[in-house]
């Protein structure tokens, strides 16, 4: 902190000295200006008058600048170190509270896209990417389920310290992802994913035998595959409903815990992709 400001400083006040003893001043300016630099305007136009005009726009250009970076670094450290009078065990929750809403949310914006590739016509290099995505989005899963399980593990750890503490918004998320209605939404809906996946892949890996020469024996197997993802659609829609009622009826008691709660695609249902 200040130190680019201090080097500031003692860089302008060495060069005020230079002025005094060039111009033969009194020394002592560059003390005022050592300890107080926004005096230097007042010096430098006493020393050079009219021609200190450029001197002076340089110092303001410098001036303005370094308290920018000031002000910049400044308010980065004051961000990074906001709880730090904080006790320990709060500043883990926030931090895996704010872990927490992050992969909710990429995790939302994530299904969001998979819908809208469900959408689009059955393209073979379309179908490819759609496969590579239901990976990623069983990587943004798989993190969202971690920060799910931290910080349910650190309430119940810290269980009497929180109550103590009266932050109840933390048994409240607690409450809600321990819910058997949420349970059943995520199981349902990592079953989806794999069945549809597994659609996805056979029609990739079969595509001209389907498309082109009609096969019999190729048709069945889609048939077979595609059967197995309508159920699993058609399960997790119908998990999700109990889980979109238990989450409305939970956040009219609880409204301040809706940032770390499934959000906007996962409040709606899948649609069947064709």
């Amino acid at each position: 902190m200040y130190y680019i400001y201090f080097v500031f400083v003692a860089v302008l006040s060495s060069l005020m000295l230079y002025e005094c003893y060039h111009r033969k001043h009194p020394m002592w300016w560059a003390l005022v200006v050592l300890l107080s630099p926004v005096t230097a305007p007042y010096f430098i136009f006493k020393s050079r008058k009219e021609s200190g005009i450029i001197i002076f726009l340089i110092f303001l250009a410098t001036f303005s600048a370094v308290g920018g970076i000031e002000a910049y670094l400044y308010s980065n450290y004051m961000e990074k170190n906001k709880y730090s009078h904080l006790p320990l065990v709060t500043r883990q929750m926030i931090q895996f509270s704010e872990e927490l809403k992050l992969s909710t949310l990429t995790l939302d914006h994530a299904l969001i896209k998979l819908e809208n590739l469900s959408k689009i016509e059955s393209r073979i290099h379309e179908i490819k990417k759609t496969i590579e995505f239901i990976d990623q989005i069983r990587h943004i899963m798989s993190a969202n389920q971690k920060a799910i399980l931290r910080l349910v593990r650190h309430a119940s750890d810290y269980r009497r310290f929180f109550i103590k503490k009266d932050l109840s918004w933390v048994f409240n998320i607690q409450k809600f992802y321990n819910n058997r209605n949420v349970k059943q939404h995520y199981k349902s809906l990592e079953k989806y994913l794999d069945a549809f996946e597994n659609l996805l892949k056979y029609t990739y890996i079969n595509f001209y035998n389907i498309t082109e020469y009609k096969s019999e024996k190729h048709f069945k197997n889609y048939d077979e595959f595609y059967l197995k993802y309508r159920r699993a659609v058609d399960a997790h829609n119908r998990f999700n409903v109990k889980r979109i009622d238990f989450q409305n009826s939970f956040l009219k008691k609880h409204p301040d815990i809706k940032p770390y709660l499934p959000g906007e695609r996962q409040t709606e249902t899948f649609k069947l992709w064709e």
